[in-house]
């Protein structure tokens, strides 16, 4: 129930003086109230939780479908995107009769099931509504019967987990090495931190969450290069993240690369990065809020098709911004970030009528 100038001040990610010049635009914001499941995070994030929609899951889910109206009407919008930046969430269990199928979840939701978690109630007001839902941490929000839902209902969902520090540039780093012959075979990534992620992540069943959607953004480089990995061959790789409230948002990530190279021999690249938490992550916020909405109005049809229609509700273009990108059924995973901005890009120049850029540049050859 804390307005956002005293939020702000709490959590000293701004300078004092910034913080000045803000406060008359955000003492007056009062984040609306919200579903909270302690079953779902960390204990220690109980004594926040004074701003809360009670009520079964059922009511749950109508609070904020009016929430999500109340809000346009008020601000005469013509649309609305809902983003999660929520806590880490444990993973729900996939349970057949509960989550597996859209009609399965939402009589769940009406039993009141317990293993149906905040998130995805969120999800769920979402694409009852028609409104865009971008799931910005790392649990499995979207679970296959919200997806089914999604695409029952034609709205736009993505996801999962912002992709800020030591992610992307290891989306990078992989690609490169991977791509110029050397053989990443052991990657070690630790980070600490004490901002209130952190708190919450201290948790074993939250950080798992965050381990893996760290984990798999090296898969799809492995597998692309069949001379260096043998099928089913991937590198060691280990994830651990700490709690260390000292350092408050200046999170501290170090990562160890060791390669196979030439003649068994070994190349280790080990890198310190110091990056300000909440500040890389508010504009990767604002660009997924965007960069959705810009996909809902944007339609195409193939040769021999008689009407436009939309891209997949399952949005493939947030994968530039996000850990773990959720792709439809059969569609291959890509996490090397050159990939994902080439993907942006040309769907962008396509979109004012210029042809992909192929880099082949045959008019100087």
């Amino acid at each position: 129930s804390m307005n956002c100038a005293d939020a702000m001040e709490r959590s000293q990610v701004l300078e004092w003086n910034l913080q000045a010049q803000l406060v008359p635009y955000m003492k007056d914001m009062v984040p609306l109230p919200g579903i909270y499941d302690a079953n779902f995070i960390a204990a220690n994030q109980g004594e926040r939780a004074t701003n809360i929609i009670k009520g079964s899951k059922s009511e749950q889910v109508e609070a904020v479908r009016a929430h999500i109206r109340e809000f346009k009407a008020a601000h005469d919008l013509d649309r609305v995107v809902i983003l999660w930046t929520a806590n880490t969430e444990r993973y729900a269990a996939v349970v057949e009769g509960i989550n597996d199928t859209a009609d399965n979840l939402l009589a769940a939701i009406e039993r009141d099931e317990a293993e149906v978690s905040p998130s995805t109630l969120y999800a769920v007001a979402a694409a009852h509504e028609g409104v865009p839902f971008v799931n910005g941490s790392p649990q499995n929000t979207f679970v296959p019967g919200m997806i089914e839902l999604a695409v029952r209902t034609n709205t736009l969902i993505g996801g999962d987990d912002f992709k800020s520090g030591q992610t992307k540039l290891k989306s990078v780093l992989v690609d490169f090495l991977v791509g110029a012959g050397l053989k990443p075979a052991s990657i070690v990534s630790y980070n600490h931190l004490g901002n209130n992620d952190g708190m919450n992540l201290s948790a074993p069943q939250t950080f798992r969450s965050k381990e893996i959607s760290k984990s798999n953004v090296v898969d799809d480089m492995v597998e692309s290069n069949s001379l260096l990995y043998k099928p089913g061959e991937h590198p060691d790789h280990c994830v651990v993240i700490k709690y260390v409230p000292y350092v408050g948002d200046s999170k501290r990530a170090m990562d160890e690369y060791t390669s196979e190279i030439f003649m068994n021999g070994k190349n280790t690249l080990v890198i310190h990065n110091t990056c300000e938490d909440s500040l890389l992550a508010a504009p990767i916020i604002l660009d997924l809020v965007l960069l959705a909405e810009l996909i809902t109005r944007i339609e195409l049809k193939k040769d021999g098709e008689d009407a436009f229609h939309g891209f997949h509700p399952i949005a493939v273009l947030l994968s530039y911004l996000t850990k773990a990108p959720l792709v439809p059924g059969g569609t291959p995973v890509v996490n090397a970030l050159s990939k994902q901005r080439a993907m942006l890009e040309n769907i962008m120049r396509a979109c004012v009528g210029l042809s992909p850029e192929s880099n082949m540049l045959m008019e100087f050859k």
